[in-house]
């Protein structure tokens, strides 16, 4: 069978394409998309394993890609609010969401419309759907030429750490798809942040860059959280107890390093035994939550390279968008 939408996943000798952020690069891009191939792109969150969601077969292939259970769904990509609504039903909670953040990094779980064109496997059989129009430029640009909504969960082996670089994808899925879209480093760091408005109140499935109090400001109500019933089956990404994980194991709040240890650290205070690691990275120097948020992943994937069994992790505030990088955290640190 030549389809490499079918044979490329399996293949590690099939050579990825690393395509340029310009507009040959999109327009290429754009074109294997519509040919229902894989190709990962650039947002400000982080870098997403793009597929045609209105096709079966490309979005079985990002599950294969990914190595990705089935039923957590995909958040399908979007250019504009236009195209947003014609694949879901958007109540007032959800208007006023997108109105204060999309483009931007927040992905609204809604219920499917009637004229929905995200097939019933990017959703994972379920009657709602996952949408975010992405704040980076080049990525609207590449939806808008592709002309129809893109599923994009983050561009690694499932539960892994997630990719803020070209390099930090084809590092774990090099041969796995067809191209690479190289738009630079995220800006954002971390992976979106997910609001369900589904008719029962909005709640905060996944923290991220749009803080909890920012979605209380706009809608003027505290958000409710997800339940014991979301991480069962998920109705969004990211509710799966063990995810972004190094091969490492991950131990938090550490205030003290033991020998062989890597170090993960935050702002000006050193941890004891600082002196035992054998690699230590920090995250902001001078405690910016922001910074932080932006190199948590590929700091922790550094230190993973060094080869130490446990990556210690100091103490991060809970506060704003101490949140989502505690979350992400608190998962790679998860039993598996």
């Amino acid at each position: 069978m030549n389809d490499r939408r079918s044979t490329a996943w399996t293949d590690p000798a099939a050579a990825t394409r690393l395509l340029p952020g310009t507009q040959a690069g999109v327009a290429d891009a754009a074109a294997l998309l519509r040919a229902g191939r894989l190709v990962a792109f650039p947002t400000e969150t982080v870098y997403g394993l793009g597929g045609d969601a209105t096709d079966s077969a490309a979005v079985a292939a990002i599950f294969a890609a990914k190595a990705r259970p089935r039923f957590n769904p995909l958040i399908a990509h979007l250019p504009d609010v236009t195209a947003a609504r014609i694949e879901g039903a958007f109540d007032a909670n959800a208007e006023a969401l997108a109105a204060a953040f999309w483009p931007g990094p927040l992905t609204l779980v809604v219920p499917a419309g009637p004229d929905c064109t995200v097939c019933d496997l990017a959703r994972a059989g379920l009657d709602s759907v996952a949408l975010r129009i992405p704040g980076s430029p080049l990525t609207r640009d590449l939806l808008a030429a592709t002309g129809r909504p893109v599923a994009g969960p983050s561009a690694n082996r499932s539960g892994h750490v997630s990719p803020t670089s070209a390099a930090h994808v084809l590092a774990d899925l090099d041969g796995r798809l067809d191209a690479v879209l190289d738009g630079g480093a995220a800006r954002v760091g971390v992976e979106s942040t997910v609001v369900a408005c589904l008719g029962d109140g909005p709640r905060l499935l996944r923290p991220g860059a749009i803080t909890r109090a920012m979605i209380r400001d706009v809608l003027g109500q505290t958000i409710g959280e997800a339940g014991a019933d979301d991480a069962a089956r998920p109705v969004g990404p990211g509710l799966l107890a063990s995810h972004y994980a190094p091969r490492a194991r991950v131990r938090l709040d550490a205030i003290a390093i033991a020998t062989g240890e890597a170090a993960l650290l935050f702002g000006p205070q050193t941890p004891r035994g600082l002196d035992n690691a054998v690699a230590a990275r920090s995250l902001s120097a001078n405690g910016d939550l922001a910074e932080a948020a932006a190199n948590l992943f590929a700091a922790l994937r550094d230190l993973d390279a060094s080869g130490a069994a446990t990556i210690a992790v100091a103490p991060i505030p809970a506060d704003g968008l101490g949140e989502a990088i505690r979350d992400r955290l608190a998962r790679a640190a998860a039993p598996r």
